[in-house]
């Protein structure tokens, strides 16, 4: 999410205003236009990266350490002249994972059925998803490679997004940043949340509904309830890649931080969290939710 943010030192503020510039000489545009646009909701001393593509270009030589990108693209293919194959319709996206936005990672691989624990092995669930993470691998200050959604410029995250029907796009938040109604969301209470959002409404009911069935408080952001009150979290842009699809609709959740720590029963590691996410069994309720909504979906896009 673009409001969630940690504190930074202070040269962020100019690192903010170098990365704007840069962008603006690459692509030819004027500055001031491109220093407008490039982070108008990060306040000063924090970073907010133009694009991928400035942020890969600043960082070059650091992918690996400083940041790592991941995906798969499942091979299919038809050699009948007289029958049709099925195809991959849903494609997860994880565009704040690692240290960014934690448990969106381990989420984005658990939801397209493999291990967070091995995902370069073997899938664990017989349906499996393509899919696409950006990841932060820094031991702090991960809000520093942040890029916001709708300024996602990399090729295999929209290319994966572009040759799907739906996406489903995980992302991070804060559970005060909402706020909600105390009457109904007490800051006392239970502060898991996930906010549902994008452009396509039957993909939203569906999480809402799945959600909700297995224990985890779910919201509409584009109810007619919830649509001013969340409107910076309800993943309707254009530009972002969770509606970047063949149908130029998809769907978003934007989890608090307390539903995320939830699923794991160590939470504040990169190791804690691959090693754990099948202990309180938490994380599984949470992935299955996601895939019976996607499954949902599916059964009525019919393949022609």
């Amino acid at each position: 999410m673009t409001t969630n943010r940690s504190s930074t030192p202070p040269s962020a503020s100019r690192r903010t205003v170098l990365t704007a510039l840069a962008a603006a000489a690459t692509v030819g545009s004027p500055v001031l236009a491109q220093l407008a646009s490039a982070a108008p909701a990060y306040a000063a001393g924090e970073v907010e990266h133009a694009s991928n593509t400035a942020l890969y270009q600043a960082l070059a030589g650091q992918e690996g350490t400083t940041f790592s990108r991941r995906f798969r693209r499942h091979e299919q293919f038809d050699t009948s002249m007289t029958t049709v194959a099925p195809v991959r319709r849903t494609a997860i996206l994880a565009l704040h994972g690692g240290g960014i936005e934690i448990g969106t990672s381990e989420l984005c691989l658990g939801i397209a059925g493999y291990s967070p624990s091995d995902a370069a092995g073997a899938p664990i669930l017989p349906t499996v998803h393509d899919y696409w993470m950006f990841e932060g691998l820094l031991s702090q200050d991960n809000r520093d490679l942040h890029v916001t959604s709708k300024n996602c410029d990399d090729h295999v995250a929209l290319s994966t997004a572009a040759s799907h029907l739906n996406v489903l796009s995980l992302h991070g938040c804060q559970f005060d940043q909402l706020k909600l109604p105390t009457g109904t969301y007490p800051p006392t209470g239970d502060r898991r949340v996930a906010v549902v959002g994008g452009l396509n409404k039957a993909f939203r009911t569906a999480l809402v509904q799945e959600l909700n069935a297995a224990g985890f408080p779910a919201i509409d952001s584009l109810a007619p309830a919830w649509a001013t009150l969340l409107a910076d979290f309800n993943g309707d842009h254009t530009a972002n890649p969770a509606n970047r699809t063949m149908l130029g609709m998809g769907a978003q959740l934007e989890l608090t931080t307390e539903l995320r720590k939830s699923l794991f029963t160590d939470p504040d590691s990169r190791g804690g969290r691959a090693s754990t996410w099948d202990r309180n069994g938490e994380f599984v309720k949470f992935r299955d939710a996601c895939r019976r909504a996607i499954a949902t979906v599916e059964a009525g896009q019919p393949l022609l």
